[in-house]
This record gives C-alpha cells, structure tokens and sequence, in this order.
C-alpha cells in the first residue's frame, strides 16, 4: 500500500490527526498531480512544508520512552526526520531513530501508522545557514528498542539521548503543544 492509501484508510485519533490527515493528504494528492518530481520539490528541504517520520520508541513493556535533547530546539523529544522524497516512511523512521540513538535493536512493531501531525517549524539556524519557517507534515510509527542498549548522542542533532519514564517525558519536555497535543496521545496510543 502506498503512502496515500495508507493515509486514507488510517482512522483519527482525534479532531487534531483527523484535520491533519486531510491535510496531508491533500499535500500528497497535489504532488501526485504534478508528477513524481513534485515529492522531492514540495516536500524537500528548501520547500515550505516537508515530509517527515517520527518514532515513538518504547521499551517492550512500554514502561520506558526514548528521548532525544534537541540542540535546536532545547528540549527533550521524540526522535525523527526529513524524508528527503522518500515515501516509505517506515524505513526513515528506523533510518532517523538509528541515527540519533546509535540503537541498533530498534525495530517497528507495528505496521499501520501510529499518529499523524502537522508540526510548525520555527525560523532556525543550522549548519550556519538560515532555514525558513515551515511545516512538518509528520507521520509517526510505533518502534520498540531494548533499554539496556546504551545510546549514543548525534552532536549535530541532539547532546543527550536516554530513556524515560513516559510521565518523566513529559516533564522534561519544554514544548507544551508537542506534551499535550503529540506526546499524551503517542503514551495512550502506545499502550492499545
């Protein structure tokens, strides 16, 4: 099934992931359109909306979630990235969780998208150049990763990574719309 389709048939959570799968699929119907370049063109990095997967990674008794501190955005956070024109949203997701974790016993454990978000990126700088404000049109999948593994910082994304209860996650979030509106849905979701 492709990523339309998987958008299509996924049921809302709530008003929010059903707002923001519309939207998201009108993003995907748009590009679709305009051919296969299109992906690359309006989801890329220098476009004003991108394609993004994120990981809600747990430990397999859901007791503990792994964060990642975000050096551009100063809080603790779920782990994840850009698409860069890749549909199959899955593999970055582990690609992203792999990355900044160093985890290698990551691993999705459930095939059907676990949430979906429409997230407002804020003008930054990063690697020295200026990135505009943009949106993320996020999808999120649930990943399972062993907590004795010991994970590793990515300097250029994140100088802390490590495991947390899931209230301790939200405690250390500084990002009160991603704590109340993303991470308490991806807590109660996680645990169906």
């Amino acid at each position: 099934m492709n990523l339309r389709d998987e958008l299509a048939s996924y049921v809302p959570y709530n008003e929010q992931e059903a707002r923001d799968r519309r939207l998201l699929l009108g993003y995907l119907e748009r590009a679709e359109a305009e051919g296969p370049e299109a992906v690359v063109r309006l989801y890329g990095r220098d476009g004003p909306a991108h394609m993004t997967a994120s990981a809600w990674v747990v430990s397999p008794d859901r007791q503990q979630v792994l964060m990642a501190y975000h050096n551009i955005y100063q809080s603790w956070s779920w782990l994840g990235g850009h698409a860069d024109g890749e549909l199959d949203l899955r593999t970055v997701a582990l690609r992203e969780v792999r990355e900044e974790s160093g985890l290698t016993s990551a691993k999705i454990v459930r095939p059907d998208i676990l949430s979906v978000e429409v997230l407002c990126v804020d003008g930054h700088e990063k690697h020295g150049a200026y990135v505009s404000s943009h949106l993320h049109l996020n999808v999120t999948y649930l990943v399972e990763a062993d907590p004795h593994e010991v994970p590793r910082v990515k300097p250029d994304e994140n100088s802390q990574v490590g495991w947390f209860t899931p209230e301790e996650a939200l405690a250390r979030s500084t990002e009160p719309w991603f704590v109340e509106r993303v991470y308490r849905k991806l807590i109660a979701k996680s645990r169906l």
